[in-house]
């Protein structure tokens, strides 16, 4: 085999200890997706299915050399960012993408774990509109993240028409609006909202169930490890969409609190469900 003939992709997050989010939940979806994932460190969540009891923050020197060993290693085929936490992180990583060939990049806009415990400062909110949307080839805003980005609440499904229409002028060529929080109905149902105006909306039974640790983590890493494999936005976000439901429909049951979503589900429901 050649070297770098794998496909490989690179996840900029957090950790999570408990293993159902952050950097663990993007790499065990990279391989899933047979995909080969590398990662940045970003932050230091202390963290179990109960909660986040505080955060420390990965020195930038630190983060800035991760990047720079992967730019010089790794043929990378795409990018995405999760928990970035403070405003210089963010503008770190923001600069380096911008001098590094590591293919389209995915946002996940980490704002407020489960718990309630902020994962991106609030000073940081501008920094990620400001430097990291106008590099996004796909954002993943949950609602309350949406209604942060774009100013506005969301009430119902033209409302996430309208935000997603104003994070895209922010500079993020595709915007998924996911409906999962807070929106009533027996459908969780996701907006995709194309560069060329088109919209696609995406639904699934709702599911009642506390394990949801790590959602978003996996779905924006779907998205990534599809795009590196050359799929379209289109294609990427479909999959991700049967992949995370999936994942949540046959939980892990593990720890006292929110357990996190089961990221082999997929190989129960069968290969020609998920392509």
């Amino acid at each position: 085999m050649k070297m770098n003939e794998t496909i490989q992709a690179l996840s900029i997050a957090g950790f999570d200890s408990g293993g159902g989010a952050g950097l663990q939940a993007d790499l065990k979806t990279f391989q899933e997706r047979m995909v080969f994932g590398t990662s940045v460190l970003t932050a230091l969540p202390i963290q179990n299915t109960q909660g986040v009891q505080k955060v420390y923050a990965i020195p930038l020197e630190a983060i800035e050399d991760q990047l720079a060993i992967i730019k010089t290693d790794f043929k990378l085929a795409a990018v995405k960012t999760g928990m970035l936490f403070t405003a210089d992180i963010t503008k770190l990583v923001a600069d380096f993408l911008k001098t590094a060939a590591f293919g389209p990049l995915v946002v996940d806009p980490v704002m407020i774990a489960k718990s309630g415990h902020a994962l991106l400062k609030e000073s940081a909110v501008a920094a990620l509109i400001e430097h990291i949307l106008p590099q996004a080839f796909v954002v993943t805003p949950n609602i309350p993240e949406a209604e942060v980005m774009s100013g506005m609440t969301i009430l119902t499904q033209e409302d996430m028409v309208k935000a997603g229409k104003k994070i895209q002028r922010l500079g993020a060529k595709n915007v998924v609006v996911k409906g999962g929080h807070h929106l009533e109905g027996d459908q969780s149902t996701d907006l995709l909202l194309l560069e060329n105006g088109q919209c696609d909306w995406l639904s699934a039974p709702r599911i009642n169930t506390k394990n949801t640790h790590g959602t978003g983590c996996t779905f924006s890493a779907c998205i990534t490890a599809e795009l590196a494999k050359g799929k379209t936005v289109s294609e990427a976000v479909h999959t991700a969409k049967a992949f995370i439901q999936a994942a949540i429909a046959d939980g892990i049951s593990v720890g006292l609190g929110n357990g996190p979503t089961n990221h082999w589900a997929y190989r129960k429901v069968g290969a020609n469900d998920i392509q």
